[in-house]
């Protein structure tokens, strides 16, 4: 039995999403065929698609009745940590399905840029529209129509949600997301924070900072802090759409490549099938456990704009409001950075996903009923991978695995009794903050006047001078889709983390993102409307006093709306686009509200 509010959100989700997705599903049906996809195009496109194959390749891409062959869309490039493994993926998947009398290619590759790279530069302005460049990228590999499943290789924070857009362009074919692991553990996290907050506060220098970070950032493999990447390979498995605890499996393992091997076989498996597209499978059901993950791990903010795109791609119209409901309900399962001091590799010790997925299963807290791309029962996702003696596959439930209490407690001992993610709504519109991170021996609100700056750069500048040493809320307008693409404020952590461990009473309400791995302090984000669409956050002014409330689920103004109206309306600083940024022009101007997910094509 699935508990009440959960089933209230699925049904108002189904009925308000009734016509989208049933046109959603239309076009798939449309789509659909009962041979391989490559029996509907010439011969001269035929021969095309596979010139530069193996011998062994051709003699089955030949056979146009009966063997599949999959697409590879690899995100792979080796300036990413995180993507750099999947440099040698293609050639092991083609090898695994050759195996299984079957052909994969690959069939293009996307931009795959790193946050931890562009935080507090002008490429920033790029990342949250690569996600939609990334989407277009995929759906450009598919095109040729030869292919009849789809492995998709991505990981970080816009790339993942790309992927998954692109593919559900292409919905009535199968596939599966098949990650590479994150890397071993280097310095605490929390020892990284200090040190940055250090050099904001002028205590160490800059080689000091630099050696702090290499020991942070120092190997192939995912950065271990449970930010927008770590985030979307939870969402990944608790959706259904990747295999169970396969997420944080180190990488160049014996283990990661027969997880791999694995993925291959499955997706063989679901190809030449009616109705096993990844389209058909993202059900309502299927979103909202995406939800429910988030908000039980505390994960990324950033996931309260892709969710809603994933969604929109497929047909389903998920708003923050439900995202509010679950919130209500879900209770915060884990501490893991930065709402503790775990890891990912610490999360994966103690069960990962699927671990979480069975808390929540025993508490009726979670949609069990669905189905998965990997083409077994939902139940599967509570399992924990293991290699056996013989070195094959196996799994053990992840109910047996010891638990350490610091990182992981059950659904019915939860470390808080609601999830990591609000809704804020008052006369400055709607925004989301993240309270899994907040210290709760504290008061659940701050009020107090505002300080309005013009760019990140403008409060480093004031901190620095000594002038923010007092209680007041930091206001950014001018950072929302439309003005600058929505960058990450990634250089507000540490100069407001600073000021809350002096004991002042500091917040920040903006129209623009923070970081996936932020939330030390409390931030009204991703506010809408945004300042240059008329929203009132362009309104504020020095001395305004504003009351940031997260128990009661508020933000507001306090000026009166008589005056509001009198002040002029938002002007955006001029700047000469560089770097890149003015190919995006349009992006910024047909992007979509982020209540809406912050996209230029859905």
């Amino acid at each position: 039995m699935t508990h009440r509010v959960l089933q209230s959100v699925l049904d108002q989700l189904t009925q308000r999403s009734q016509s989208t997705r049933q046109a959603y599903l239309a076009m798939c049906d449309d789509m659909q065929t009962n041979a391989p996809q490559r029996s509907q195009i010439s011969c001269t496109n035929l021969a095309h698609s596979y010139a530069a194959a193996s011998n062994d390749e051709k003699q089955l891409l030949r056979q146009t009745q009966a063997t599949p062959n999959l697409a590879i869309v690899t995100a792979y490039n080796d300036m990413l940590s995180a993507h750099q493994p999947y440099y040698r993926y293609p050639e092991a998947i083609k090898h695994y399905a050759l195996k299984q009398g079957a052909t994969a290619q690959v069939a293009g590759g996307t931009p795959a840029m790193c946050d931890g790279v562009t935080q507090g530069q002008p490429g920033m302005e790029l990342s949250l529209f690569s996600r939609d460049v990334i989407a277009l990228s995929t759906a450009v590999a598919l095109s040729h129509n030869t292919f009849d499943a789809g492995l998709y290789l991505g990981i970080c924070d816009k790339i993942v949600p790309g992927l998954l857009i692109g593919a559900l362009s292409f919905g009535h074919l199968p596939g599966l997301f098949i990650p590479s692991g994150p890397m071993h553990s280097g310095i605490s996290n929390d020892e990284k924070g200090k040190v940055r907050v250090a050099y904001a506060e002028g205590k160490v220098n800059e080689e000091a900072l630099l050696r702090s970070e290499e020991k942070s950032y120092h190997s192939e493999g995912t950065c271990t802090f449970y930010g927008t990447a770590n985030s979307n390979q939870m969402l990944l498995e608790i959706m259904g759409l990747q295999l169970p605890g396969s997420a944080f499996v180190p990488p160049n393992t014996d283990l990661r490549h027969t997880l791999t091997e694995a993925a291959v076989k499955a997706t063989i498996k679901s190809t030449l099938q009616q109705r096993t597209g990844l389209g058909y499978i993202l059900d309502a059901a299927n979103l909202l456990n995406g939800v429910i993950g988030l908000l039980a791990t505390g994960g990324s903010t950033n996931h309260t704009l892709h969710l809603v795109a994933i969604g929109r791609a497929c047909g389903w119209q998920l708003t923050w409001d439900d995202i509010a409901a679950l919130s209500e309900v879900i209770p915060l399962l884990t501490r893991l950075y930065p709402n503790g001091s775990a890891d990912v590799n610490a999360f994966h010790a103690n069960g990962g996903t699927p671990a979480v997925i069975d808390a929540l299963w025993r508490e009726e807290l979670l949609f069990t009923d669905i189905e998965t791309a990997y083409g077994e029962t939902f139940d599967h996702a509570r399992l924990f991978p293991l290699l056996e003696p013989d070195n094959t596959l196996g799994w053990q439930q992840s109910s047996d695995i010891e638990k350490d209490d610091a990182v992981m407690k059950p659904a019915h001992h939860p470390f808080k009794p609601t999830g990591g993610v609000k809704l804020l709504r008052g006369n400055l519109g709607e925004a989301i903050i993240k309270v899994s991170s907040l210290d709760e021996s504290k008061a659940q609100n701050v009020t107090a006047p505002a300080i309005v700056f013009e760019s990140q750069i403008d409060i480093m500048e004031q901190f620095k001078k000594g002038q923010l040493n007092k209680d007041f809320i930091a206001v950014l307008p001018g950072q929302g889709p439309a003005a600058n693409g929505m960058p990450e404020l990634h250089k507000l952590t540490p100069p407001l983390t600073s000021l809350q461990n002096q004991g002042f009473r500091v917040a920040l309400v903006t129209d623009g993102r923070m970081s996936g791995a932020s939330g030390k302090f409390p931030a009204a984000i991703h506010l809408t409307p945004e300042a240059v669409k008329g929203g009132p956050i362009g309104k504020i002014q020095t001395g305004d006093i504003i009351r940031l409330d997260w128990s009661n689920d508020q933000l507001v103004l306090e000026v009166d709306s008589a005056t509001l109206d009198k002040r002029p309306q938002y002007c955006a600083q001029h700047e000469t686009p560089s770097l890149g940024r003015a190919l995006f022009k349009n992006a910024r101007k047909n992007s979509s509200p982020a209540n809406q997910g912050a996209s230029f094509i859905l």
